[in-house]
């Protein structure tokens, strides 16, 4: 399925200033002292240590992005807490998406405490960690589901293709809230099992309220990670959602296991090559900046 080209006779709405504008729509910082990233282990040799601001700054100035998303990686009310004090001190922090218990009755409460913060955009819950994909169609989260839409914020689905049939059904559900599928739903890109991922994907495309991020494709990938492997799955991607509902971001400092910085930028630009200067600058900064709020700035 090939890249889909510039539509004739789309409005440039914005200057080339603008569209120039580079937004990670997905980072991490961490901390091995905070003692809440259970998943974080030595055997993680690449990954266990502190990831801070200080790291990240060199690339985001070598590359041009000037704004980021700091997205959660503890089940824990105190990391998002973390996160957001951070990036009151964070220039380049635009937004957090942070984590709230959702099964639990007092989901909807302590959301709305943290969102008196201005910088909380999002919430996350790491449903990829759930045994049971029925999880998410407790009552107890689809209470804090709508307190999501209720305090305005979003809803980030980190899903792995065997959840994507029931996030489906949570989203018909609640249709009023935002949603991107983080990671393109994780497709399991290293053994090229395709077609159930893509199909499901397509499924869930079909409702307005949901967008994607092209970021973590690396991390599945395992060693498939050359430009003709990533293609067919980008190209679903864009075929599915458009740039308008693709939004680019790093998942860095896990990105790190398989790339880097620089190297994801450059490959993401090669499989976005066949889009117009404007549709890139839409994967590449303004989809990120339409649903999380986020001022375009240089």
């Amino acid at each position: 399925m090939p890249i889909r080209t510039a539509r004739r006779g789309r409005p440039h709405r914005e200057p080339d200033s603008v569209r120039a504008v580079i937004i990670d729509a997905h980072h991490h910082v961490w901390t091995l002292a905070r003692r809440d990233y259970g998943w974080l282990t030595p055997d993680l040799s690449v990954l266990y240590r502190d990831f801070l601001p200080r790291d990240l700054e060199p690339e985001l100035s070598a590359h041009g992005v000037v704004g980021t998303v700091i997205v959660q990686a503890a089940p824990t009310e105190a990391e998002t807490e973390f996160l957001l004090d951070l990036a009151h001190s964070w220039p380049a922090a635009r937004a957090v998406v942070g984590w709230v218990d959702m099964a639990s009755s007092g989901g909807p409460q302590r959301l709305g405490h943290l969102a008196q913060d201005p910088l909380l955009r999002g919430i996350r819950p790491m449903i990829q960690d759930e045994a049971d994909a029925a999880w998410m169609l407790q009552s107890t989260v689809g209470a804090t589901f709508e307190a999501i839409g209720a305090n305005g914020l979003t809803f980030d689905a980190l899903v792995r293709p065997h959840q994507l049939q029931t996030l489906a059904q949570l989203l018909d559900r609640h249709r009023h809230v935002p949603v991107v599928i983080d990671h393109g739903g994780k497709p399991a890109i290293a053994v090229d099992s395709y077609q159930l991922w893509a199909d499901d994907i397509r499924a869930l495309a079909q409702r307005p309220q949901v967008m994607c991020k092209l970021s973590g494709l690396l991390t599945e990938a395992g060693s498939r990670t050359a430009d003709a492997d990533l293609r067919p799955y980008v190209e679903h991607l864009l075929d599915c959602f458009g740039p308008e509902r693709l939004m680019w971001g790093s998942d860095w400092p896990v990105l790190t296991q398989a790339s880097d910085y620089g190297d994801w930028i450059a490959q993401a630009r090669r499989l976005l090559q066949g889009l117009s200067a404007d549709e890139q600058a839409q994967v590449f900064g303004r989809t990120a900046a339409s649903f999380y709020g986020i001022e375009e700035r240089s």
